[in-house]
């Protein structure tokens, strides 16, 4: 009866504990710049036990890359700014895509993180415009 009466009427859920409202692309690029410097660094060095690391800290950042974006996709871009920039879906698509499996987190080909950042600096753009607004 007592947990019954104490727990919460509304539940809220945001990227962090405090719906804060504070975003920002740059979250993201920093973590896509680590995978790329991550993946230039695997490519300088021969000793297996540093590439295995290198690997797996590249996996990591590009989750976190994900994250980002994804906090950016679903808290803070409304249908509004979709309507304004209907390429908003495929940049998101195919940003986390690049950040994902197929792109960034699967390889150490630094062309992918390219193409992730290039995507990244497509959604700042757009974030930064709407923002201004």
């Amino acid at each position: 009866m007592l947990a019954r009466l104490l727990r919460p009427r509304h539940e809220a859920s945001a990227h962090c504990d405090l719906p804060c409202g504070v975003y920002d692309p740059a979250q993201a690029r920093i973590e896509a710049e680590s995978v790329k410097a991550i993946m230039k660094k695997y490519a300088d060095n021969d000793d297996p036990v540093f590439r295995t690391r290198a690997l797996i800290i590249k996996e990591q950042r590009a989750e976190l890359v994900k994250h980002h974006l994804w906090v950016l996709w679903t808290d803070y871009f409304k249908p509004p700014h979709l309507e304004q920039y209907p390429q908003l879906h495929q940049l998101f698509w195919d940003a986390t895509k690049l950040a994902g499996a197929a792109g960034a987190k699967g390889t150490v080909d630094a062309s992918q993180a390219d193409d992730l950042l290039a995507k990244i600096d497509e959604i700042s753009k757009i974030f930064w415009e709407t923002k201004a607004a």
